[in-house]
């Protein structure tokens, strides 16, 4: 079974002949300790190519511009215009490569929601001629992954910020509602301009966290994520497509949802403390339906032995392959930490190889 065909059959639910392994790839940008570890898993892993989605939709009209903030970070301010009026958002920009800081957002006060609302739908076109040359690169080592970015009610979240956000869940739940439908409006007619052109079938979202226990009851995940999140998922479901979600936090109130939405593929699913559930738990919740992906926390890809990532890994096979069908084993995140490719291999190449070597 080429490597291709092993996603393929993750995503749909089949039977496999061992489990999946793949890794996200995030990696710190010009470290050269981590190419020993690029060359091993485009060698040995399921491969995901990725291609956006997003670049046929206009961009709205801003200005951006910087100003000094102190020795570590700039900041960058940029200015939205709508037709009522402009929004401003700051973010602290790191000098010294490290990850930047989100200080303000778009979206302060309901007025400003309603500048936001004021902004026409954008136009979706665009060259996607890159597609089918995407499609030919990877071959039959992976799968081409089309992502859709943040989903209607994590872009919303990312407009306001967390904690205004959650306010404003409470105080305007109305004109939450309405930047929700606003926002699965322009996911609709951005897929149907992707369907429309043949790019697919493999579909992916994030941002779902953002609208997730324990900030957000169960009740929240489901107003603002089920509901803009399943007309999507079911067109691309009705084109023959498939859908992966990354989603991080404490997923096992709400990970009913994601099944009865009909996600094909989730990352991750973290015991504690990152998360609440167990990878039997999950197993037992997604059986049938939905493929798991995960679940080896990626700090144990810097602190732990390579002898113990090769016993989790063996464990997580255990625990979630009983019926030899949906799972994709997968670190939590991207190798993360800058120089430290050297520490990180062996550790990788164990959890590779624990799959690798599993019969």
């Amino acid at each position: 079974m080429n490597r291709r065909k092993r996603l393929e059959r993750c995503f749909s639910y089949q039977e496999l002949d061992r489990p999946g392994v793949y890794s996200r790839t995030g990696f710190p940008r010009n470290d050269p300790t981590y190419d020993k570890l690029k060359k091993y898993i485009q060698e040995k892993t399921e491969l995901k190519r990725g291609w956006s989605g997003r670049k046929i939709r206009t961009s709205y009209k801003t200005e951006s511009y910087k100003e000094p903030y102190n020795e570590d970070f700039e900041r960058h301010i940029t200015m939205l215009h709508t037709p009522k009026g402009e929004l401003r958002r700051t973010r602290l920009a790191s000098l010294k490569g490290q990850p930047g800081l989100a200080e303000t957002y778009f979206i302060k006060n309901r007025e400003d929601a309603e500048k936001y609302l004021s902004l026409p739908i954008p136009e979706i076109n665009g060259d996607i001629s890159s597609f089918p040359e995407a499609q030919k690169s990877i071959g039959n080592a992976g799968i081409v992954d089309v992502s859709l970015g943040m989903n209607p009610g994590g872009s919303v979240a990312m407009l306001f910020g967390t904690d205004n956000f959650a306010m404003m869940s409470l105080t305007d739940r109305d004109i939450i509602h309405e930047l929700c439908k606003r926002q699965m409006d322009v996911y609709i007619e951005n897929l149907k301009f992707l369907l429309d052109n043949d790019i697919g079938p493999f579909f992916s979202m994030a941002g779902q966290e953002y609208i997730n226990p324990p900030i957000h009851s169960p009740k929240d995940f489901h107003d603002f994520n089920y509901k803009y999140d399943k007309p999507i998922i079911d067109m691309i479901h009705n084109s023959g497509g498939y859908v992966h979600i990354h989603c991080h936090g404490s997923i096992k109130g709400v990970l009913r949802d994601f099944v009865d939405m009909g996600v094909n593929v989730l990352h991750p699913f973290e015991a504690p403390p990152m998360g609440n559930i167990t990878p039997s738990e999950a197993k037992e919740i997604v059986r049938g339906k939905t493929c798991l992906e995960g679940n080896i926390q990626i700090n144990r890809m810097y602190e732990a032995s390579p002898d113990e990532v090769w016993d989790e890994t063996r464990q997580l096979i255990k625990e979630t392959f009983d019926d030899r069908t949906g799972l994709i084993v997968s670190p939590t995140a991207s190798p993360y930490i800058r120089g430290e490719g050297e520490t990180c291999f062996p550790r990788y190449k164990a959890m590779i190889d624990a799959v690798l070597e599993w019969k």
